[in-house]
């Protein structure tokens, strides 16, 4: 499908499925904030400036976080892909090698029919491919280093379209509900931009959306999250 040029450059770091968790995790994180804010201070006790510091220092916090692990998980997986490379080279090319290229490129869960014989010609190029290959010497790679920027910057801006309320409005309480009204939105917008990448319904995934998240903020809120 075609992108925009901010949308399709995040996606070169960070596909659709986990820039959508991202999202939706510094939202449900706002939200915890502003949900838990007021059913646990009450109307008079509310402290936006308290609010505003904790909601923007946690969603940068967990950015980070999130971040750090994104690319230490990409090391892992590279990692993990070149050791088994490294013993289908040494298993050469019998059965014990294609049986290993099943059980580690297993189409099962691909939305196609495959028949048999299509999936032991493509299994047989593969090991035809990698007996010729050289493997590459895996570590960090600056594209790690990016993604894991972008994921920072992602769920730090989650923070601010819930934080803009309380900075623009003088009434707290009433800065709370429009808060909170704008990041309830947002988890309908997320999910109905997410399903244009999906063969689902926009409006039926962006309900879906919303409501998961809903609940997500209120486990994490009675909790103590």
């Amino acid at each position: 499908m075609n992108e925009g040029g901010f949308t399709a450059a995040i996606h070169r770091y960070v596909d659709p499925g986990e820039t959508l968790g991202e999202v939706l995790f510094g939202l449900i994180m706002v939200l915890t904030f502003t949900v838990g804010a007021r059913l646990l201070t009450g109307e008079d006790g509310l402290d936006t400036h308290q609010l505003i510091v904790g909601a923007i220092g946690c969603n940068v916090a967990w950015g980070v976080i999130d971040g750090t692990l994104f690319a230490l998980d990409s090391l892992f997986k590279r990692s993990r892909r070149a050791r088994f490379y490294r013993g289908l080279k040494s298993a050469g090319s019998g059965p014990q090698a294609l049986a290993a290229l099943r059980e580690e490129f297993g189409l099962e869960d691909e939305p196609l029919t495959i028949q048999q014989e299509d999936r032991l010609r493509l299994y047989q190029s593969m090991l035809v491919l990698s007996d010729h290959a050289q493997l590459a010497r895996v570590g960090l790679r600056a594209r790690d280093f990016v993604s894991a920027c972008v994921i920072v910057v992602l769920v730090s801006a989650t923070a601010l379209p819930g934080v803009v309320p309380l900075l623009l409005i003088k009434d707290p309480n009433q800065a709370l509900r429009v808060s909170n009204f704008v990041l309830i939105g947002l988890l309908f917008i997320v999910g109905y931009w997410w399903a244009q990448y999906t063969d689902a319904r926009p409006w039926s995934v962006g309900a879906t959306i919303t409501l998961l998240g809903l609940s997500l903020v209120l486990v994490a809120v009675l909790l103590g999250g």
